[in-house]
């Protein structure tokens, strides 16, 4: 079985990184493993080994070992790699919203730099005062997401700015970051988006 290649999606809260993923792996045979969402499932799943710990960490405000957000992407691209849902098999991998800090990013070089094919980081760059206003026009329109208001939002700004960036930074020095302008309307970045992944045929 080849080694599944992964794709970091990264950028500040607002930069459309969403719905450019879902157009990516509907034309270029991807599939979209979320971070968060991950964590999410594993926390209400019955029986989890991590549930607890998962939600102790929400509960607390603190960040979930790096080693059990790896574990469950590993989980993730195996159970995709190996066609569940039927039909649905896989070898290419966007991972969105991780790395996002040092540890994060220490923990995958341990745990699955050797077990996967790394492509690049595409990262959507977008101003903040453009990304903020679109979370809080989400949030207007009736997103249900609690985290669409100014004052949370101008936290995970500074978060990406203090831990997120630097990281970026650190796969720029190595040539690994394909940089997308996130301020044009969705299908002009699209058109973007096209020509990174002009690489991959399905």
């Amino acid at each position: 079985m080849p080694r599944p290649q992964v794709v970091f999606v990264l950028g500040k809260p607002g930069s459309g990184k969403g719905t450019q993923c879902s157009r990516i792996c509907k034309d270029f045979a991807f599939a979209h493993l979320s971070a968060g969402d991950l964590l999410r499932e594993e926390r209400q799943t019955p029986g989890s080994q991590y549930g607890e710990l998962i939600e102790h960490h929400i509960v607390s405000g603190t960040i979930v070992p790096v080693e059990i957000t790896c574990s469950l992407i590993d989980a993730a691209i195996k159970k995709r790699m190996s066609g569940l849902p039927p039909g649905n098999g896989t070898s290419r991998f966007l991972v969105d919203g991780f790395p996002r800090n040092q540890d994060n990013y220490d923990g995958w070089e341990r745990q699955m730099a050797d077990k996967v094919d790394f492509k690049f980081v595409l990262y959507f760059e977008c101003p903040e005062e453009v990304a903020i206003k679109r979370c809080l026009n989400r949030g207007a329109a009736g997103s249900g997401r609690s985290d669409d208001c100014e004052e949370i939002l101008r936290k995970r700004m500074k978060t990406f700015y203090q831990d997120t960036w630097p990281i970026i930074q650190r796969y720029a020095s190595k040539d690994l970051v394909r940089t997308i302008d996130a301020t044009k309307d969705p299908d002009g970045v699209y058109e973007e988006v096209k020509k990174v992944f002009k690489e991959f045929t399905v």
